[in-house]
C-alpha cells in the first residue's frame, strides 16, 4: 500500500478558539521542532542512488514553506542533474543543460559519484535557507558520508566524475537565476497587488471585499502553512502571482498570450478563458459552483450512515468533461462522483471487492489525504512518492512505455524522473499563470459575501437581494420566526431572522479537541461558513482558478500512464490504508477504517479533483479547465522527454507514444 511519511505532531492539534496566544506559538514551536526531529529521508538500501536523492529532496520539501511552484521547480531541477549526470555516460542520451560524455570502466559507480554531486549541491543551495535547513542540511551531508564521497570537494574543472557533478549543478543553478522565477530575491512578487482588503475569517461574515471577481487574502492572528510554518499576526502574500514568465519545459511559446493589466505583462499558458462572474452571462454559473461547494461539506459527517462503495467498481473511469460541459457532469453528480466505476480488474479478471465506506469518513479522508497538507511534500512531491510507489510494486515490469527490454532500476528513475519532474514544471507554469492573470476568487470569501447580500430567489421574502445567493432547500435557507421555533430546524439560531443559514460542516469552532472530536454537520450562519481546513490555514494564500491539485495531478496521471504504458496501477489496484480514528489531522477520524482505492492513475486524479471541492478550496469552475490543462502538460512533457534518451542496439528507444497531438484540447 501507498505510505506517506507522518509526524507524531498530527495527533497534536488545537483550537485557537479557546486558546490564548502564547499556548498557539507554543503548540507551533512543537509543531516545527517534531517535523524536523520527527520525519525520516525515506532513503532505503537498495534503492538506486536516484531514488535516495529524490527521497532526500522530498524530505526537505517537507520541512520547507509549502511553495508548491517552487518545489515543482526544485524537483524538476534535481531531475535534470540526475538524468544529465547518468547521460554522460550513455552514448546516446542527450543531457538537458550539460551535454558532455564521459568514458568509464565502471558505469554504475561513476554514475553514482557524478549523480551525487550534482545533487548535493543543488540540494544545498536550494535549501539552505529553509525553515527547516538544519535537519534538511544535515541529511544531505550524512548521505555523502553513507556514500563514501567528500562534500568539500568542489573542483569543477577536471574530468573526474565528481568534477562532472559539480559542473551540472553550478550549470542549472546558474540557469535557475536566468528562468523568471526572481530566485534570488527569494520568488517575490515583482508587480502583482491584490485589489480586495484581507477577510478575517474568525469575524463574521465579509466586509471588505469589494470585487468579487477577484482574489481575498486572508488576516489571520496565527497563519501556519501547508508544511506548519507560522506566520504571526500577518497576511499571507500570493503565492507565484507571476509565474507565467518561468522558462518552461516542454510547453511552447505559442501555448501562450501575454496579458497586460495595470501596466504589467502577465504571460498566460494554455489558457482556458475566464471563470464565470459576479455578474452577466456567468453570473448563474458563478453561484452554482460556489454553492455546491457549501452543499457538498454537508457530506462530511459519518453520522449520517450513508454508505457508499470507495471500490473501483463503483468510483473510477470518470470521463473528462470538455470545459463547456462541466455544469451538465456535476448535474448528473450522485452523490458527489460521476464514474460509472470498473467493471472488472484487467490483471485478475475477476469484479473488484466492494469497500463499503461511511461517506462522512470518505470524504473527510480525500479531504485530507489530497490537501498535501502538515508534513507535505506538496502536490508535485504527492506525485513523485506516487510514481515511487508504483516502481516499487513487486507486479511492476520497468519496460519504458511499456513495451522492449526491462531497464534498470537506476535508468527507469532518471527517466521517471525528468518526465515526471519537466512535467510536474509545466503544470505548476501553467496553472498559476491562470491563477495570477484571472485572481479569482475562493470558497470562502464568495460564499459569505454572496449570504451577506442577501437571497436572490423570493423577490417577497425577507434579505431579498438580486444579486445574493440562491435558496436550496434543505441546504440553503432563509431563516424566519418559524425556523427558528423550538424544535424547527434552525432552533439553534435565533435572533438571525433574515440571514442566511447554511446545513453545512460546522467548522472548527464545533471542534475543541481535534484528538477526541469532530464538527459533523448542522445548520449554521453563512457569515460563519469554513472550508474543512485547520483554523490556522483555512485557505492556500493565492487565487482559485485553475485549481493547482486538479493541473499536477492529471499531469501525473498522463506521465505514469504513459511511462509505464498502462493505466492501471500494478496489479490494477493502488491503495492507502487510513486507519480508524488515526489518520485524520483537523478533526477525530475516520470513524472506521477506511482504505482508498485507484484502478487507474486517472482514477487517483479525478479523486483528487473532488477532494478539493470537499475540502471546500475550489468550485467545480476551478476543478474541470485545470484538469485540461494538466492531461495537455503531461501529454507535451512526456513527448519531449523522449528527445531526449537517445537510442543503442541494446536499448532501442522505444519511448515513442503514439498519442496524437491534435488530441490536446482544452475545449
Amino acid at each position: 500500500m501507498l505510505r506517506k511519511p507522518r509526524t507524531t505532531l498530527q495527533r497534536q492539534r488545537q483550537n485557537p478558539y479557546c486558546s490564548i496566544k502564547a499556548r498557539l506559538l507554543g503548540v507551533a514551536v512543537l509543531y516545527l521542532s517534531q517535523v524536523f526531529s520527527a520525519a525520516a529521508s525515506g532513503v532505503q538500501p537498495g534503492q538506486s542512488i536516484a531514488r535516495q536523492w529524490n527521497e532526500l529532496t522530498l524530505l526537505a520539501i517537507r520541512n520547507d514553506l509549502a511553495r508548491p511552484t517552487v518545489h515543482a521547480r526544485n524537483l524538476w531541477h534535481l531531475s535534470i542533474a540526475m538524468w544529465d549526470g547518468w547521460a554522460a555516460y550513455n552514448a546516446t542520451a542527450v543531457g538537458f543543460l550539460v551535454d558532455e560524455k564521459l568514458t568509464s570502466d565502471n558505469k554504475a559507480r561513476d554514475r553514482a559519484v557524478t549523480i551525487s554531486y550534482a545533487a548535493f549541491r543543488i540540494l544545498n543551495a536550494r535549501f539552505a535557507d529553509s525553515p527547516g535547513a538544519d535537519a534538511s542540511l544535515e541529511a544531505f551531508n550524512d548521505h555523502m558520508a553513507s556514500l563514501g564521497l567528500d562534500p568539500n570537494f568542489v573542483e569543477t574543472e577536471t574530468d573526474s566524475p565528481a568534477a562532472l557533478g559539480n559542473r551540472i549543478a553550478a550549470a542549472i543553478l546558474h540557469y535557475g537565476l536566468t528562468d523568471g522565477s526572481n530566485e534570488q530575491n527569494d520568488y517575490a512578487n515583482q508587480v502583482y497587488l491584490p485589489v480586495n482588503e484581507a477577510l478575517t475569517p474568525a469575524l463574521p461574515g465579509n466586509p471588505n471585499l469589494t470585487n468579487p471577481d477577484r482574489w481575498q487574502p486572508l488576516g489571520l492572528e496565527f497563519f501556519i502553512d501547508q508544511a506548519g510554518n507560522v506566520l504571526i499576526d500577518g497576511v499571507p502574500d500570493f503565492l507565484s502571482p507571476e509565474w507565467g514568465q518561468v522558462t518552461p519545459f516542454a510547453l511552447r511559446p505559442t501555448d501562450s498570450v501575454v496579458n497586460s493589466r495595470d501596466d504589467n505583462e502577465f504571460r498566460v499558458y494554455l489558457d482556458p478563458g475566464a471563470p464565470p462572474g459576479f455578474a452577466g452571462a456567468g453570473a448563474d454559473d458563478y453561484r452554482w459552483g460556489f454553492e455546491l461547494v457549501s452543499i457538498w461539506s454537508s457530506h462530511l459527517d459519518p453520522d449520517d450512515g450513508v454508505m457508499w462503495d470507495a471500490s473501483p467498481a463503483s468510483i473510477g473511469n470518470a470521463p473528462l468533461p470538455l470545459v463547456a460541459d462541466e455544469r451538465r457532469y456535476y448535474e448528473l453528480i450522485q452523490g458527489g462522483d460521476w464514474s460509472v466505476g470498473h467493471p472488472l480488474n484487467p490483471v485478475t479478471g475477476q469484479p473488484y471487492t466492494p469497500n463499503p465506506v461511511l461517506r462522512g469518513d470518505y470524504t473527510r479522508v480525500l479531504a485530507e489525504f489530497w490537501a498535501d497538507g502538515p508534513d507535505s511534500e506538496t502536490p508535485p512531491g504527492h506525485w513523485f512518492v506516487i510514481a515511487n510507489y508504483v516502481a516499487d510494486h513487486p507486479q511492476q515490469i520497468n519496460r519504458l512505455a511499456g513495451e522492449g527490454p526491462v531497464v534498470d532500476r537506476l535508468e527507469w528513475d532518471v527517466k521517471l524522473y525528468f518526465t515526471l519532474g519537466g512535467a510536474m514544471h509545466d503544470a505548476a507554469i501553467a496553472a498559476w499563470s491562470v491563477k495570477g492573470w484571472y485572481d479569482y476568487i475562493r470558497p470562502v470569501s464568495a460564499i459569505r459575501y454572496l449570504a451577506g447580500l442577501g437571497q436572490r430567489s423570493d423577490p417577497s421574502a425577507l434579505s431579498f437581494h438580486p444579486d445574493g445567493i440562491n435558496l436550496v432547500p434543505g441546504f440553503i435557507e432563509l431563516i424566519t420566526s418559524e425556523t427558528t421555533a423550538p424544535g424547527a430546524r434552525h432552533a439553534n439560531l435565533p435572533g438571525n431572522e433574515g440571514k442566511i443559514a447554511l446545513y453545512t460542516w460546522r467548522g472548527p469552532g464545533y471542534v475543541f479537541d481535534p484528538s477526541t472530536q469532530f464538527s459533523g454537520v448542522g445548520w449554521i450562519l453563512a457569515d460563519d461558513w469554513w472550508p474543512y481546513q485547520r483554523p490556522t490555514f483555512v485557505t492556500p494564500p493565492f487565487a482559485g482558478y485553475v485549481s493547482g491539485h486538479s493541473t499536477f495531478s492529471r499531469a501525473g496521471a498522463e506521465i505514469l500512464t504513459r511511462i509505464t504504458g498502462s493505466a492501471w496501477f500494478p496489479g490494477g489496484l493502488g491503495e492507502f490504508f487510513c486507519p480508524q480514528n488515526e489518520f485524520l489531522v483537523f478533526e477525530e477520524g475516520p470513524s472506521q477504517n477506511v482504505t482508498l482505492q485507484w484502478a487507474t492513475y486517472y482514477d487517483a486524479s479525478d479523486q483528487t479533483s473532488l477532494s478539493r471541492i470537499w475540502g471546500g478550496i475550489h468550485p467545480p469552475a476551478d476543478d474541470i479547465a485545470g484538469r485540461q490543462m494538466g492531461s495537455v502538460v503531461g501529454q507535451r512533457a512526456f513527448e519531449f522527454a523522449n528527445t531526449f534518451f537517445g537510442q543503442t542496439e541494446d536499448n532501442p528507444n522505444i519511448f515513442s507514444s503514439g498519442f496524437e497531438q491534435d488530441s490536446l484540447r482544452l475545449q
